[in-house]
This record gives C-alpha cells, structure tokens and sequence, in this order.
C-alpha cells in the first residue's frame, strides 16, 4: 500500500471522532497516531484480510467496496471526517469489504494493536467507537438498498452531497471511477452528471465537481442522505453531551 507522510502546511480541519473525545485523550491519540496521505485509489485493506491499522480521515473520503471476481465493485460506505476506517477491528480479523481511497487526502493512522489498548483503557474512546461502528453498519444495510432501489440520478447527488459535507463545495472525482463506485458504467455517470449540471445543481469540468445549487441537489438526491448524516450526526452530538 502507497502512502506519503504528510508534511509542510497542515489544513485546519480534524476528524470530527477524535474531536469529540474527552481533550486528555485526545491529546494522547494525537501523540501516538502517525499522519499519511493516501493517492486517489490507493487500498488501504483487502476483503478477509487482517487489517494492521485503523484511520481516522482528516480530509479525503474512503469507500468502502465490494469487489467482485470480474473486476467490478460497487461502493456499501464512505468514510469522511466524521469517521473510522478499519472497524469492528478484533485481533487478527478482517473485514468483508476493501477500503480504498475515493477522493485523495490525509489521515490519521493508529496501528492495530495501539488502537485495541486505547479501546480498553478509555471508556469514551471505546465507546465512541461502538456507537459510530453501529452507524457504519446502518449506512452498509441502507446503501444496499439504496443500490438496488433508487436511480442513478439521485444516488449520484447523494454521493455528491455527502462528499461536500466532508470536502467543500469542489473537489475532484473522475466519471471513471465514480462510476466503479456507484457500480454502473461511465456513461451513465455521464448522464446522470449531465442532467445535474443542467439543471444547475452542479458543475462538472475536466475530473473536477463544482456545487453550485446545494438547495436543488437535496432536492433530487434520494432520502438515504438525510438518513446515513443523521445517524453519523447523532453518533458525534451524543459523545459531546457525554463529554460535558
């Protein structure tokens, strides 16, 4: 796996699960976790495969897929700031889906066995963890049915929605592997872009997507935005109060 150890000017943003732990600890995560910054499409674990850490997003998305035997995949999860890469983590497990990266961008990264040790000696960190592992399995099951029973259209601006809530309002995706992601062919990225952008929803230029009309693209994504970010919501908002 590719990684590059981030370096220079650091962005002002910060994995919204780290920030919602007790400061001490968070102090402490902060000291032993080590920052990467992983490429477009870079595999961060296989599917049955053990998985030697786990990532906290600091900007960046990572989806997680279910690749088939012919090549193709379709994405079940995506993880932001908001999120953990790499859990239910139990010692020498793995998981049934590959994480790769969607949309380039920096983690934070605890090594496998440091992770479990935090997990057992800090009740708020271990139970952050649950509550938003129990999340994480909702947006699964949801995008399940989500792949099967609304359009392309409003799938596409759930996933554009989502990213912005973690990137801005521009950041850059190809019709290629967007279309991987969704599971469909590049031409139906295609359109389905296509009908965004004439509608004004968004901007599509050259590998890069532009947010022009947030109002309209919840209007045409499906009710599974407005579910998977209020579950992740609820999973930060409950760890604050606990933490007052």
């Amino acid at each position: 796996m590719k990684t590059i150890e981030a370096t220079g000017v650091v962005a002002r943003r910060e994995n919204r699960i780290l920030a919602a732990l007790p400061p001490s600890d968070r102090r402490q995560l902060f000291q032993a976790a080590s920052s990467v910054v992983f490429p477009v499409k870079t595999v961060l674990f296989e599917p049955g495969r053990p998985i030697d850490a786990v990532y906290f997003p600091v900007d960046g998305v990572i989806s997680l897929v279910t690749p088939f035997q012919d090549g193709a995949m379709v994405e079940v999860a995506t993880v932001g700031i908001e999120g953990i890469v790499g859990v239910p983590l139990v010692p020498f497990g793995g998981l049934a889906v590959r994480a790769i990266a969607g949309v380039a961008g920096r983690c934070l990264r605890l090594d496998a066995p440091t992770f479990l040790e935090w997990a057992d000696r800090s009740h708020a960190f271990e139970r952050l963890v649950e509550n938003y592992t129990q999340a994480l399995f909702g947006q699964i099951a949801l995008s399940a049915a989500c792949n099967r029973l609304h359009s392309n259209d409003a799938r596409l601006a759930r996933w554009l929605l989502m990213n912005q809530d973690r990137l801005g309002s521009v950041f850059a995706i190809t019709q290629d592997f967007l279309g991987q992601l969704l599971g469909v062919r590049r031409s139906t990225v295609s359109v389905s872009a296509g009908l965004l952008q004439r509608d004004g929803a968004i901007r599509y230029t050259r590998g890069r997507v532009t947010i022009v009309d947030r109002e309209l693209l919840e209007m045409m994504s499906c009710e599974c935005y407005a579910t998977i970010t209020s579950e992740l919501e609820r999973v930060v908002h409950r760890a604050l109060l606990q933490r007052a």
